[in-house]
């Protein structure tokens, strides 16, 4: 299953590599991820929270572009709600062409995009409510990268719960989206720090026939048995159809309980993937709470000067 590793020169990443991060600009500033309550889901309040979030995106995308980042994870909450039984009307018809643009945008300026639900997404659980709750965010989510042409856009996901019995849980997660193609066509698997190591999602992925995302540091945390690069030597080739591979890359806030991202990256956690790396043609997802300044310090070289700006992929424009 692993690919023949060609490996990256420690500290030069390649020509190939796009970066990002994830739903908001603190430079901007701007977000794709105002809300609202829900006892305040008004048709009139949506439609600002959704005028908001799309300006917002625009704006992003703009920045994007001309800072030579090539990766976006769009806000969960785009459309807040759109979910939710009570959303109060066809949020695809209405907002439908603005979301086209807003694709055309990232498509002309050479941005892929993506989603990440959170945490109360569980298509493993026994409670058949979570299930299917957990399966309208999901499709809520594919729908919304179908709006935006994201061809090559990634629904990204965790396994979730063991519920005291893993096998169950697996065997429910998976029976629970194998039907789900709307779904299946984004979607890709993520490890965890604490319950699923990247050999279990891995396992996971290739009953549902879709891609494994690593994560540098929940593999940190949670190994499972497997070093960083046969990690990535055995995800890459999961990717064949569906796009350049993507990777995870945060830093642990060694203030907070492990797994909590830190505001920037630290230069040895970026060397260690640079190392462990089968391809130079790999996405990035850049995951710390700095967002795109932790993004521009890696670009610029400004933590260390050991991941040169000059040949990181910038998209033409």
């Amino acid at each position: 299953m692993a690919l023949s590793p060609v490996r990256v020169e420690p500290g030069r990443p390649g020509a190939g590599m796009r970066l990002g991060y994830p739903c908001e600009n603190l430079t901007l500033p701007a977000s794709t991820n105002h809300t609202l309550r829900l006892v305040s889901l008004k048709p009139e309040r949506i439609r600002q929270r959704v005028a908001d979030n799309l300006r917002d995106m625009a704006r992003i995308l703009t920045w994007n572009a001309e800072h030579g980042i090539g990766l976006f994870r769009v806000g969960q909450h785009l459309i807040p709600f759109a979910s939710h039984p009570d959303f109060p009307y066809d949020w695809e018809a209405e907002h439908g062409e603005a979301l086209a643009e807003l694709g055309r945008l990232a498509r002309r300026t050479g941005q892929r995009l993506s989603m990440h639900p959170g945490q109360y997404v569980h298509p493993g659980s026994p409670d058949p409510q979570v299930v299917a709750r957990s399966l309208a965010e999901l499709r809520y989510s594919a729908r919304l990268l179908r709006r935006l042409q994201a061809d090559d856009g990634v629904l990204i996901l965790h396994l979730g719960g063991v519920y005291g019995d893993r096998a169950a849980a697996r065997r429910r997660f998976v029976e629970a989206l194998r039907g789900e193609t709307e779904i299946l066509a984004f979607l890709a698997l993520e490890h965890d720090e604490r319950l699923w190591a990247f050999p279990d999602v891995l396992d996971t992925a290739a009953l549902l026939g879709v891609p494994v995302v690593v994560d540098t540091l929940h593999h940190a945390l949670h190994p499972g048995g497997v070093s960083l690069a046969q990690a990535l030597d055995l995800a890459f080739p999961t990717w064949r159809g569906r796009g350049r591979p993507k990777v995870h890359l945060s830093s642990q806030d060694e203030t907070k309980q492990p797994g909590a991202h830190a505001f920037a990256i630290r230069p040895e956690d970026a060397q260690t993937l640079l190392a462990a790396l089968p391809s130079s043609e790999v996405d990035i997802m850049v995951e710390a709470k700095g967002k795109e300044r932790a993004v521009l310090a890696l670009l610029t070289g400004v933590d260390d000067g050991r991941w040169p700006s000059s040949i990181v992929y910038r998209p033409t424009r």
